[in-house]
């Protein structure tokens, strides 16, 4: 943990400037997005919602930064935890968030501290439909709905389903869960993030028949499909 200094602006839901010129994007989460001047990018909902919250609770404060992998991002931005000083003790940003549903769990395979706490605000917020879980732009698609998943292509969303059938071939795993793997919702992790579910002691072909929650970026590749870097974009909500 590191002083990091005062929050002297606000960009967004999820990222703050420190009166150092450092630009932080508050890792292990994504919040509504602003089009911060990028031609033809919608706002998302509840995005100036985010923005204001993350102001009242950081704005013109003194900050200290936790670091949990990578420390620096293609832009130069600082990738930290951030814990914002309060009178009953520090306050951590992400978490505030995430409890008021005006931020999601969004991780990366070089970036995973804390996942599970900020998991299990997640499904609390979920639960209670604060915040974007009351909006059905951040619904949790269906499996078995592949056109309604399709249509989100481009998108990160959470796909909840039943793996159908867990198969490995050429270096990959494919998480099929429908029948027709050109039409219906895949999950599928390639070798590299193979490597990471064996150091954390997961199978993942031990999923099928499994009653699961995939988080990702929705493409069209022989239907939609999601690619799993890590482990922590899959929730076993059952397992048979």
């Amino acid at each position: 943990m590191v002083d990091g200094g005062i929050v002297v602006q606000v960009t967004d839901g999820d990222t703050v400037v420190l009166d150092s010129g450092v630009v932080v994007r508050m890792i292990g989460t994504q919040a509504p997005k602003l089009p911060l001047g990028r031609d033809g990018f919608p706002t998302w909902p509840l995005a100036p919602e985010a923005k204001t919250a993350l102001e009242a609770l950081a704005l013109h404060k003194p900050v200290r930064l936790g670091y949990g992998g990578e420390e620096l991002d293609r832009y130069d931005r600082a990738l930290a935890h951030v814990f914002v000083a309060g009178e009953s003790g520090a306050v951590w940003a992400q978490l505030a968030m995430v409890e008021q549903g005006l931020a999601r769990v969004y991780s990366f395979p070089d970036n995973r501290k804390c996942l599970d706490q900020l998991l299990v605000a997640e499904g609390r917020a979920r639960a209670a439909k604060l915040g974007i879980w009351g909006n059905p732009y951040y619904s949790v698609r269906a499996a078995d709905r592949p056109d309604e998943v399709l249509d989100r292509a481009g998108h990160y969303e959470l796909v909840e389903g039943r793996v159908l059938q867990a198969d490995q071939a050429g270096g990959r795993v494919y998480l099929n869960f429908g029948r027709f793997w050109k039409e219906d919702f895949t999950a599928v992790i390639e070798a590299p993030a193979l490597r990471i579910f064996t150091a954390a002691g997961m199978d993942p072909l031990a999923l099928e028949g499994a009653l699961v929650r995939v988080r990702g970026w929705v493409d069209d590749r022989d239907g939609p499909r999601i690619e799993v870097t890590h482990p922590e974009q899959i929730e076993v909500l059952a397992t048979r």
